[in-house]
């Protein structure tokens, strides 16, 4: 089932999501749903906040099309437990800050642990796109959005577009 995704400023965006105990039918119902949101968005990456769920949950796929097979990962207590000194700068959007973007350096490689959908720890190291998707995921269950670090000014002005646009599409239903 897709779920209304959550525009900026919202104060659930800015929360620290509680980890996952253990994975119920649930949990792996809102993994399902949140692969479907992301997809029909479309984006390569969600995090429960985004869906209004305060729980530690990504959802992400960087696989471009024509790029060989879409490959949907659903992590559950993700966290990155290592990461490369070299950097990568990616210009970063977010499906809660739509049609916004900035460029974000963040490190090129990070390994990363979770818990897959059967309750299954997980680790591997990823980079490039991979690297910057999954590290924008985890900052969303930390509360933090991309356009928290670029400098005030581009920020204040993202966030003022974005609550023009939540008047707008409030006004409209």
């Amino acid at each position: 089932m897709k779920r209304p995704i959550l525009i900026h400023p919202d104060p659930r965006l800015k929360k620290v999501c509680v980890p996952v105990a253990d994975i119920s039918d649930d949990l792996r119902t809102l993994a399902d749903d949140m692969l479907e949101t992301m997809y029909a968005a479309p984006g390569i990456g969600l995090a429960a906040p985004q869906v209004g769920i305060l729980q530690r949950v990504i959802a992400l796929d960087c696989a471009k099309e024509g790029e060989g097979d879409a490959r949907p990962l659903v992590m559950f207590n993700p966290a990155v437990i290592a990461s490369s000194d070299e950097t990568n700068v990616y210009e970063e959007g977010c499906l809660s800050i739509p049609e916004q973007y900035a460029e974000v350096t963040r490190p090129k490689e990070v390994e990363v642990e979770w818990m897959d959908r059967d309750g299954n720890a997980q680790r591997e190291t990823f980079d490039g796109l991979w690297a910057t998707c999954v590290q924008h995921e985890i900052d969303h269950l930390n509360g933090k959005l991309f356009i928290d670090y670029l400098k005030p000014l581009k920020r204040q002005m993202i966030t003022r577009k974005m609550q023009k646009l939540k008047r707008e599409r409030a006004r409209e239903q």
